[in-house]
């Protein structure tokens, strides 16, 4: 009797793909890839021995193999399309801030006109907070006892005027912060104020401009004003 022999292309229909595309395809097409896959099987199930043909575990095989490549490709869609989604949202969010003053991470602080405004982040609740202000020289111009505070973001206020009773100068200034519970310390993150007056879009994402303050990560905004 006669037999037909099977081709490699029909024993093994991912090498017949893989081959194609090294063979020089440019590229997926409307084909891609269960088209493909299925027009493979079907010539491998015509052209099978009749004496030896396919069995049914290696058709499972098959099948599930191409119904993994599938579900990945529509996962990479999905997860693209929420990417997309996601930096069109956090676009339009990022440009409801301008003109908004923001607290972000830093320790400048601004007298202007007498006053200035900053905030700390608490990790935890304290009984004792400790604001000192310091001048560009780095000297300490007025030590603040803010006292207990429960863990979280707090604005204060500077009225401009030094430990020495003395009214200090319009400019720029920067603080510390130290807090204790108990005998423990607690950390304590320096928040500046900044007003929002453009966007910088980079690869990961957007920056926000506040002028004098520099750009800060749109993540990194602990507070809008």
């Amino acid at each position: 009797m006669t037999t037909v022999q099977a081709s490699n292309a029909a024993s093994d229909p991912f090498a017949a793909i893989n081959s194609t595309v090294k063979s020089g395809a440019t590229g997926p097409t409307a084909e891609d890839p269960q088209d493909r896959f299925l027009k493979l099987l079907v010539t491998q199930l015509k052209n099978q021995d009749p004496l030896n043909p396919l069995d049914n575990a290696q058709m499972t095989s098959q099948l599930a193999q191409m119904s993994t490549v599938s579900g990945i490709e529509k996962l990479n869609t999905t997860l693209g399309s929420l990417v997309d989604s996601f930096g069109n949202s956090q676009s339009m969010q990022a440009a409801g801030l301008i003109g908004k003053s923001v607290l972000t991470p830093g320790s400048q602080l601004s007298l202007t006109a007498g006053v200035a405004y900053g905030g700390v982040n608490l990790t935890a609740a304290a009984d004792k907070v400790k604001l000192n202000i310091l001048n560009s020289a780095g000297q300490v111009v007025q030590t603040q006892d803010l006292g207990a505070r429960d863990a979280g973001v707090f604005n204060f206020a500077w009225d401009g005027m030094t430990d020495a009773d003395t009214k200090a100068p319009d400019g720029k200034y920067t603080f510390s912060v130290e807090a204790t519970q108990g005998a423990n310390k607690v950390a304590a993150e320096a928040l500046q104020i900044g007003t929002v007056s453009a966007l910088v879009r980079t690869n990961s994402g957007f920056l926000l401009d506040l002028g004098a303050g520099g750009t800060v990560d749109f993540k990194g905004v602990q507070q809008i004003l």
